[in-house]
Parts: structure tokens; C-alpha cells; sequence
């Protein structure tokens, strides 16, 4: 559970919209959320919380570094906590989900392939557009 001291830690105050903005990412079983996803579960929750609002704080959490944004392609950015560790994702290109892994190989391989080609790895991002076979 994301407690207050988190916002305090990013040096951001903890003001209402903030806590129920970061309750909501915390506990929704969706872990990849649009900024009208937050939104729209806000308000059915019964949660008053303005769009501009949903992305002002999310703008302000991604530059403390308390969330991640990804760009899928042909989609809005989605947000994650950024509480877990490294992972790479599978987006399906009929329906949007977006699902996480991580695989050893993979990362060895790309550390391998880097190193090859005489450079030093920083930092990746691995996207997969999947489609369930059928």
C-alpha cells in the first residue's frame, strides 16, 4: 500500500487530489491506466476530482518519479506506479491490454548485443504488439 510519506519522500505536499489519485493506482487491478481511466474510476467511486486535475498529477508524480509513462503506439499514455522492478510489456493490438514480463534470456541477449557493438547499456524499453492466435 502507497502510504502519504511517499508524496512527502518526492518532495510533493499531501493534498487530497494527490492521496486519492495515488489510492486509486495503488489499488486498481488495472496496473496500466490512462488519465481518463483514472479519471472515470475517480468519479465512479464517487471521488470529485477534476480531468485537468488527474493530469496535472500525473505529470507532477512522473517528474518525482513515482510513476512511469509509457507511449504505446495507437494509444493514450498509460501510467504505472513505478513500485516494481524492471519489466517489459506485451500490448495487444486488438484489444489494448497491456501485459507485463520479464524474461531473463531476453535481457541477457540484449546486454550481450550492446556489449558487441561496443557500448554500455543505460536503460530499455521492450514493447511487443501481440495478437491472441486464433
Amino acid at each position: 500500500m502507497v502510504e502519504n510519506s511517499e508524496l512527502r519522500k518526492a518532495g510533493l505536499k499531501v493534498t487530497l487530489p494527490r492521496v486519492k489519485i495515488l489510492q486509486m493506482l495503488d489499488t486498481t487491478e488495472q496496473r496500466h491506466m490512462s488519465a481518463e481511466d483514472v479519471y472515470k474510476a475517480l468519479m465512479e467511486a464517487g471521488e470529485d476530482v477534476g480531468l485537468a486535475t488527474v493530469y496535472r498529477v500525473l505529470t507532477q508524480f512522473e517528474a518525482a518519479g513515482l510513476v512511469v509513462r509509457h507511449n504505446f503506439d495507437g494509444g493514450h499514455a498509460v501510467f504505472e506506479l513505478a513500485d516494481s522492478g524492471h519489466h517489459d510489456h506485451m500490448v495487444c493490438v486488438d484489444t489494448g491490454d497491456v501485459i507485463e514480463f520479464f524474461d531473463s534470456d531476453i535481457e541477457e541477449l540484449q546486454k550481450a548485443i550492446v556489449k558487441k557493438h561496443g557500448f554500455e547499456l543505460v536503460d530499455h524499453n521492450l514493447v511487443l504488439y501481440v495478437r491472441k492466435k486464433s
